[in-house]
Parts: C-alpha cells; structure tokens; sequence
C-alpha cells in the first residue's frame, strides 16, 4: 500500500498516473497547500522541502519498515524501480528516460511554474518577467515537439518520461501556448489524454480540483516563504 500526499496540481497528477499505470493500492491524503497543510510538523518530517507530493510506501519489501520519499520525480524513479515497470532495465534506454525526466525536472516544471506564478498570480503584471517565462516556456515546448518528430513516446517506449511531462503541458492555455503550434507534441498530448489511467488520475483528483488552489490568503503562504519560516502578514507561520 502506498500512501500518497496530494494535491491535484502537475507534480501530484504524476503520480496518480504512475499508480494508477502500474495498478498499485494507495490511498489518498489530500495537502491543501493554500490552506498551509505542508507546513503540519507530521507532513515536514517526510517531506522537509514543505512540498508535496510525497509518498509512504508502507511495503517496500526489505522488511526494515515503511519508506518515504519526496519530490515528484524521485517518487517516479522509486516507484518505477520497486516495480520494473515504465523504465527500461537496458543502459542505453534507460538514460534516455532518466535524460527527459530530468529534463521535466530542471526545466519545464521550473520554468512553466514561472510562467504560471507571474502571468496569474504575480500582485503586479511585470513583462520583462511574462515575456521572459512564456518564451522559455514556448522554446521547451519547441525542444519538446523536436524530440517527439517520428516518436510515439519521448524516450522510446511509453516510461515515466512521458508520465512527468504530462501534467505540465495540460494547463498549455494559461501557459499562453497553443499545441497547434507544436503538431508532434500535439499528436502525443492526444495519445497521453485517451490512456485510461491518464483519465483515472484525473479522475482521482476530481473531488479537490473545485477547490481554489492559490486563493488570496494561500498567497501569503505559498509565496512569503523564506529560510526563516513561512511569512504571513509580517510574522513567522
């Protein structure tokens, strides 16, 4: 049994495909991150970076307790690994997998996470910063379209690659891309979208996605945080 801390944003759907692709029991323990549920002292203690998702697999099969892991992407690379499944055991493919997983990390998550935090929730519209975000975001998209020119799948066979960079490329809209623009990239959302555990993940998520995200309180703790705490109306949290 897996235990999932969630929220439906890109990095909590991740993982709920990734479950649902492998056929995994987990529950669900929602992490209202506008209502501060990261900061709880019991979530921070698996979850240090006051992020989620976050996972306790109650069963890792070594017989030396229940393991935790945070960040979205190690969660991907723990889970495909305990279970051989979406991930290729060959050297080469694997790398290749391992490449554009990283590559979701270090690039497209950050910088469509920038996009979304300046164009939507920023107090005060700032172009240098829009323009700055909505084009990095358009060239990844770009880099993206490239890769997947003659390809099903970004590394190969269908692998938790394809599964991190989903969820980012769904809200394309308030991204300001249009996937018309990126007809190789267009051509695998579709394929990603009719996979039936893409639409059971969505699915889970439904009964928390009504739910404002980032209402105007969350802002102050989701974007007042320093290394002194999380910072709200002037006082630590």
């Amino acid at each position: 049994m897996i235990d999932l801390y969630y929220w439906p944003t890109p990095n909590g759907h991740k993982i709920t495909i990734f479950l649902e692709e492998a056929g995994l029991d987990y529950r669900i323990h929602p992490v209202d991150i506008s209502a501060g549920d990261q900061f709880k002292p019991d979530f921070l203690a698996f979850s240090p970076n006051n992020r989620m998702p976050a996972i306790i697999d109650q069963n890792p099969g070594d017989d030396l307790g229940p393991v935790t892991v945070f960040e979205s992407g190690a969660i991907l690379l723990y889970l495909a690994e305990k279970t051989g499944q979406l991930i290729p055991s060959d050297l080469r493919k694997r790398k290749a997998v391992l490449e554009w997983l990283m590559w979701q990390m270090g690039g497209l998550g950050p910088m469509a996470g920038q996009n979304h935090h300046f164009v939507q929730y920023a107090p005060e519209q700032i172009p240098y910063a829009i323009n700055r975000y909505v084009n990095e975001t358009n060239r990844l998209y770009g880099v993206l379209n490239t890769r997947l020119r003659g390809r099903d799948w970004v590394a190969g066979d269908y692998s938790i690659a394809d599964i991190a960079i989903y969820p980012w490329i769904v809200p394309h809209e308030r991204q300001q891309q249009t996937l018309s623009d990126f007809p190789y990239l267009e051509r695998w959302f579709c394929l990603m979208q009719e996979r039936p555990a893409v639409i059971a993940a969505y699915e889970k998520g439904a009964p928390w996605s009504g739910r404002p995200t980032v209402t105007d309180e969350g802002k102050k703790r989701l974007f007042g945080q320093t290394a002194g705490g999380n910072k709200q109306d002037g006082a630590d949290s």
